[in-house]
């Protein structure tokens, strides 16, 4: 039972450390709860026919597969119908590409001499979706066959969470800190964990993740230029994975910083609101101002694509698309052709730190989950398209 007494406390101090261990309890029987009874996320089976959308394949064509054993069958069979795992999805992957005429087919990846993808989601805007949509395309990117590695920036942990991984909880893994902090850091390797997605890695964020702004500015001048140190952790990597996505802390500090000189692409999403447009050109004049600093060392910075996302697109909301329109107009194809909407469905899963590719169609309002998926689908295949581009396809 959670505690209900009011707080009396002696000091201030006090009394925020007991609000803060109400919090915490609170927070740690709600996940326990979720989680039952290992305490782990476990990613939904999928239907034949989503199974089939995924691999871009009919089902007449998956049937037939399994029927002269090209595929092997699935686990679960219910009924007669066919429900398959996340994993048997990328097997499934792994076959249909060794016997295609078209390279790329189902495995969309890096081939031979090209550079691995990193794209940073950026802004100082609380409430951008930022961790939303990242989480989305790594969900989206996983499951079209990318080997995706998600990197946590913020130390509130947002994208660390909807990977299944709560540091309320007990964790005492290596974190993204651990591969960055100035005092023996650990090989980045070692602060990769597998999730529940398939495809899916992710070096997660904690709280002392903090520590690497004041260790920053203490240690300036000293070492390795701060700006260099996630770029080089994940050169360590780069031959395992086809795309990194970075969160970064909804700040522009070093963080923000050594995620943005790493990148090899940026994504900005903002809503579409005059408040929203305000706090973005004011980041985006600091970003300019910094990233000059950067150069003036000597280092030449070049992204493949530089682009706003416009999240919590609502179209029948005038005065929103007046934004969105004007944005189009100023920037053209720097704003993503497709938008992130604003759905109940997507705001409900999110509560649950879930992406909308882990929740059931059966489980929603369907139309309401089609147009949400159809959304982030949108999203995710535009984004892909501009990776593939980025690497000459």
């Amino acid at each position: 039972m959670f505690q209900t007494a009011p707080i009396e406390a002696a000091s201030q101090s006090e009394l925020t450390s007991q609000i803060a261990a109400r919090l915490h309890t609170a927070l740690t029987t709600h996940l326990q709860q979720a989680y039952a009874p290992d305490q782990r996320k476990n990613l939904r089976l999928f239907s034949a026919t989503e199974t089939a959308d995924l691999l871009g394949v009919t089902g007449q064509f998956l049937r037939k597969c399994h029927s002269d054993g090209s595929l092997p069958e699935p686990e679960v069979i219910k009924n007669g119908r066919r429900f398959y795992s996340g994993e048997e999805i990328l097997q499934a992957r792994h076959f249909l590409e060794a016997s295609s005429r078209k390279p790329g087919k189902y495995l969309p990846g890096r081939r031979e001499g090209d550079k691995l993808q990193v794209i940073q989601l950026m802004n100082f805007k609380g409430g951008s979706a930022k961790s939303t949509s990242a989480i989305h395309l790594c969900h989206y990117l996983a499951l079209n066959g990318y080997r995706v590695l998600a990197i946590d920036l913020d130390p509130q942990g947002s994208l660390t969470g909807f990977c299944g991984i709560q540091t309320e909880l007990e964790f005492e893994g290596a974190s993204i800190y651990d591969a960055l902090r100035y005092d023996d850091p650990v090989p980045m390797s070692e602060a990769i964990v597998e999730t529940y997605f398939p495809g899916l890695h992710l070096t997660p964020a904690r709280l002392v993740l903090s520590e690497f702004e004041t260790e920053t500015a203490v240690n300036a001048g000293r070492g390795v230029a701060f700006f260099e140190k996630l770029s080089l952790a994940i050169q360590s990597v780069e031959g395992d994975y086809d795309v990194v996505v970075i969160d970064s802390p909804p700040a522009l500090g070093f963080l923000t910083l050594t995620g943005l000189y790493a990148a090899t692409s940026v994504i900005v999403p903002m809503t579409p609101s005059m408040l929203d447009l305000a706090s973005t050109q004011q980041f985006v004049e600091m970003t300019s101002a910094y990233l000059g600093v950067i150069e003036d060392t000597g280092v030449k910075l070049d992204h493949d694509f530089f682009s706003f996302l416009i999240t919590r697109d609502d179209p029948s909301d005038i005065p929103s698309q007046q934004i969105v329109s004007l944005m189009r107009a100023l920037f053209q194809d720097r704003v993503v052709g497709a938008t992130g909407l604003r759905s109940t469905a997507i705001g409900d899963a999110s509560m649950l730190k879930m992406s909308i590719y882990e929740v059931a169609r059966s489980e929603m309002t369907r139309s309401t989950y089609d147009r949400a998926k159809n959304s982030m689908d949108a999203v995710g295949a535009e984004i892909a398209g501009m990776l593939q581009q980025a690497w000459g396809r």
